[in-house]
Parts: C-alpha cells; structure tokens; sequence
C-alpha cells in the first residue's frame, strides 16, 4: 500500500466492509504501545455533542411554514 503526495492511503474493501466504512465516515486512529489502529468513530459519539440543544428551538414555525421560507 502506497501513501499519496496529500497523505491519503486507500483503505481495501474488505477492511472498510468488515468495520463498516462508507463514504463520509468518520474514523480515527489509535495508538496503542507504537502501533496504530484505525477505528470507526460511534455515531453515538457525534449525536451526544448536540443533545443538550434538543428542544430548544423557540420558532414556532410549522414545517410547511419553514419550507416556505426555504423555497422562496
């Protein structure tokens, strides 16, 4: 496997479908006693970063109301 000029690597199919990576996944990579691993980010992860503003919104809009908006 071969790293590009901008440092990007492809990761081969069966490594992306055994951890289930698809386009536009987030992953990280671990380090672990000078190895690195990668791992696929939880989706959990991201959606805990906005659950204390669910609710909060004080529009109160209908949905057809705010496409309206959207589509003028």
């Amino acid at each position: 496997m071969r790293v590009t000029t901008k440092g990007q690597v492809t990761i081969p199919r069966n490594v992306r479908e055994i951890l289930g990576i698809m386009p536009e996944t987030e992953v990280e990579f671990i380090e672990e006693n000078g190895r690195f691993y990668i791992e696929k980010v939880n989706d959990r992860k991201a959606t805990k970063k906005f659950k204390k503003l669910r609710g909060i919104a004080t529009v109160k809009m209908s949905t057809d109301e705010i496409l309206d908006l959207t589509r003028e």
